[in-house]
């Protein structure tokens, strides 16, 4: 393994984001889209500096190690650089193109005349109220600036001419961060930070403006969450949750301009010491571009309604057609609707006694959850595995964990030591022949919003043999142990399960292939992950393209395999996809001799996964969704990088294939 490259995960992620932002520089890529994907970069780039950027900082003060070192500092030139490209795609591609349809996005530039009348009123009666001046004295420390919140460094002068520095926020968190203004026959966009720049005056009356500047501090975002049971594990999380925008200052990002000694005295009052200071563009935040006032549904893609997977007659029972045969969503080109029948019907049907459920990352306004509380207060039992620790949803499962624990649902938290990712549910009814089970096993979490616009598979069986050996995880789930002990040992056939079996299966099953090829006979693995860092799993690859296995892989965003290398992977192929919905299913092929076994599961490869999470992947036995499956994936691999243009698009092309 030591003679073996693989790549940086955090080197790996920028790539992926820089991925993104190209999709914005691509005409045929309807141009409200294109702002949509600034504003998905912008969005990444803000949680890396949450949540990487301290690691990396971290590493490259502290490690001796020649993997680590330097990482940070070439993280920042990997930044700087698609920085510097997405201000080109903006300004000499975004803007331009809206110009020609008369829409002027004022964008570093001075408001015209055409607009002021109408801004002032903006100003006067809608923002004002929410602006409140803070003066940074040179021992000043009492001010906080708050995580990912805009503020204005404006540099004055008084009538002794002596130099003043104030602060003032951009208060975007609660008005719009873009306007729009109608005058002339022409639409004008216009920043929440112009509008405030353009007034900044009236806050001043006695005062000579010279200078002012956008800025913004980005915090760190991780939580320190020690084990705690379950009456504590809330106040816990609860309690992280309110240090968490008051953790250190992992990047100052500040408008081109600032003169130095205003920087560092901001630096200095702000307790900035430790902070990457990031000369940016104008604007900060563009995120907000998400919230783009223009709408023309012919600047966007063109619609996709959602098909049925499968169609019911009016009478017909989801339940009961699933003990017929198999059914697969593939979401968000098929109804998301058929999953929350699933639970719908659970929670009113007389013979279902118990439901059982993990969450990950709850809807806002959760359907599902809504019906699991429905079905407890009817009196069946009802048990959900909730994870409180879902990044940055934390705050949203705390509320639901309180809601349907009132509502009579049991509600198991994970160990802060082992994350519970897996995406399944599982329901138990009597039947004639005693209990019957059916259930639900996704890639994806059970979330009706996501749904929309994340590419996952949701697998409707009723395989008792699978679906006892859910019922036996669920059991260990109940237990809420660190790790599994040798007590706890399940035979998981079906199941591949992380902390049981599903490492060890995998390298199994890369094994036989190599077996294959060893043979002399066809030897093929497809494999399909969000992400892809772990080195034992990554290092058995290698092996088996060193064997002749050829192997054909998606992931979507970090990627430590290097591919192609004479040696080490020249039989493998790694392809990245971005398109109109996010991709992230996980799906592995294997070709057995000519006998394709299919896994689908929550797991990606990384260590997270491997070592610290509960994952549960799952074989698609069903002949013609195997069928449909792989001409999925062959689509996928289909696509060539940089012929878009020239052939269809893979997500277009599955759309109209289901």
């Amino acid at each position: 393994m030591t003679d073996q490259v693989f790549f940086n995960r955090d080197l790996s992620w920028l790539d992926f984001n820089h991925r993104v932002l190209l999709e914005a520089a691509k005409d045929h890529v309807p141009l409200l889209e294109r702002i949509k994907f600034l504003s998905i970069y912008s969005s990444n780039l803000d949680e890396f500096y949450r949540v990487r950027m301290p690691v990396l900082m971290a590493l490259d003060n502290f490690s001796t190690g020649n993997e680590d070192r330097n990482v940070f500092e070439t993280a920042k030139e990997k930044i700087d650089g698609q920085l510097n490209q997405f201000g080109t795609i903006l300004k000499e591609a975004v803007i331009p193109a809206l110009e020609a349809r008369k829409v002027n996005w004022i964008y570093n530039k001075v408001l015209p005349d055409a607009v002021q009348e109408a801004v002032a009123k903006l100003f006067f009666t809608d923002i004002l109220a929410h602006i409140a001046p803070v003066h940074l004295e040179l021992d000043e420390t009492s001010f906080f600036a708050e995580n990912n919140k805009l503020y204005q460094a404006v540099i004055l002068t008084d009538a002794s001419d002596n130099e003043r520095l104030k602060f003032i926020n951009v208060p975007s968190d609660v008005l719009p961060r873009l306007y729009s203004v109608k005058a002339e026959g022409r639409e004008y966009i216009i920043f929440l930070d112009d509008i405030i720049r353009q007034h900044v005056n009236h806050l001043f009356p006695d005062c000579t403006l010279r200078g002012i500047y956008n800025l913004k501090i980005t915090r760190d975002a991780e939580l320190n969450i020690e084990d705690e049971q379950d009456e504590n594990i809330i106040a816990a999380v609860e309690k992280e949750l309110a240090r968490r925008d008051y953790g250190v200052a992992t990047r100052f990002l500040c408008e081109p301009g600032i003169p130095l000694r205003h920087l560092y005295r901001i630096v200095y009052a702000l307790n900035l010491h430790k902070a990457s200071i990031v000369e940016g563009g104008a604007y900060h935040n563009l995120k907000d571009l998400a919230g783009f006032s223009l709408k023309d549904k012919q600047l966007e893609y063109p619609e996709w309604p959602a098909k049925d997977a499968v169609t019911l007659a009016a009478e017909e029972k989801l339940l009961e057609t699933m003990l017929r045969q198999d059914i697969m969503v593939h979401t968000p080109y098929q109804n998301y609707d058929l999953v929350l029948r699933f639970f719908n019907e659970a929670a009113g049907d007389p013979d279902v006694e118990e439901i059982y459920c993990t969450l990950y990352r709850v809807a806002t306004t959760s359907k599902i959850v809504t019906a699991l509380m429905t079905a407890a207060k009817s009196g069946k039992k009802v048990t959900a595995m909730l994870e409180l620790k879902a990044r940055f949803d934390e705050a949203n499962n705390i509320k639901w964990a309180s809601k349907m624990k009132d509502a009579g649902v049991k509600i198991i938290y994970s160990r802060n030591t082992l994350k519970v990712h897996a995406k399944v549910a599982l329901v138990k009814r009597k039947s004639d022949s005693g209990s019957q089970y059916l259930g639900l096993l996704a890639t994806g979490n059970f979330n009706e919003v996501t749904a929309r616009f994340y590419t996952d598979h949701i697998l409707f069986t009723s395989n008792q043999d699978i679906l006892k050996e859910l019922e036996a995880l669920f059991g260990f789930l109940a237990k809420r142990k660190k790790k599994p002990s040798k007590e706890d040992h399940i035979d998981f056939e079906q199941l591949l399960v992380a902390q049981f079996n599903l490492q060890s299966k995998f390298l199994m099953l890369i094994d036989r292939e190599m077996e294959f090829a060893k043979a002399g006979k066809p030897a093929a693995i497809t494999i399909k992950l969000n992400n892809l860092e772990e080195k034992i799993l990554i290092s058995k690859l290698y092996e088996a393209s060193n064997v002749g296995v050829k192997i054909k892989m998606i992931v979507r965003s970090i990627c430590c395999l290097a591919a192609g290398l004479p040696g080490q992977s020249e039989n493998i192929t790694v392809h990245r996809i971005v398109d109109r919905y996010l991709e992230h299913g996980r799906v592995f092929i294997f070709n057995n001799g000519g006998n394709e076994e299919i896994y689908m599961g929550s797991a990606d490869w990384m260590n997270r996964n491997i070592y610290s999470r509960i994952e549960v992947c799952f074989p698609v036995i069903d002949p013609q969704l195997k069928h449909t499956v792989r001409e999925m994936i062959n689509l996928q691999l289909n696509e060539i990088a940089g012929a878009e243009e020239q052939q269809p698009r893979s997500q277009e092309a599955i759309y109209q294939m289901l």
